[in-house]
């Protein structure tokens, strides 16, 4: 996983993500399930030109499914949650 754009997925938006964003200049992103904290704060300052203060990562376990007689799991999902220094944003659309 040498390439950022690898590490990190996406954008997470919800409620509680947004509010996070406007209130404490922390932002919800979805990472691969490998990368460690140390990658992410990486990834994040060189996508986004900006400096991460703190990273918190959250391991969601995947959850049985089924539909009819068939049984399954859902995927296995990693979340960051950085906090920028003061004086960074991101521009979320």
């Amino acid at each position: 996983m040498t390439n950022a754009r690898d590490i990190i997925k996406g954008t997470i938006i919800t409620e509680k993500s947004s509010d996070l964003a406007q209130n404490a200049n922390t932002y919800t992103f979805s990472v691969d399930v490998k990368a460690n904290k140390v990658q992410i704060k990486q990834a994040i300052e060189e996508i986004f030109k900006v400096k991460v203060a703190s990273v918190n990562t959250v391991t969601v376990r995947p959850k049985d499914r089924r539909v009819g007689r068939y049984t399954g799991k859902t995927n296995k999902v990693k979340k960051a949650i950085v906090k920028l220094k003061e004086g960074s944003s991101i521009e979320l659309n």
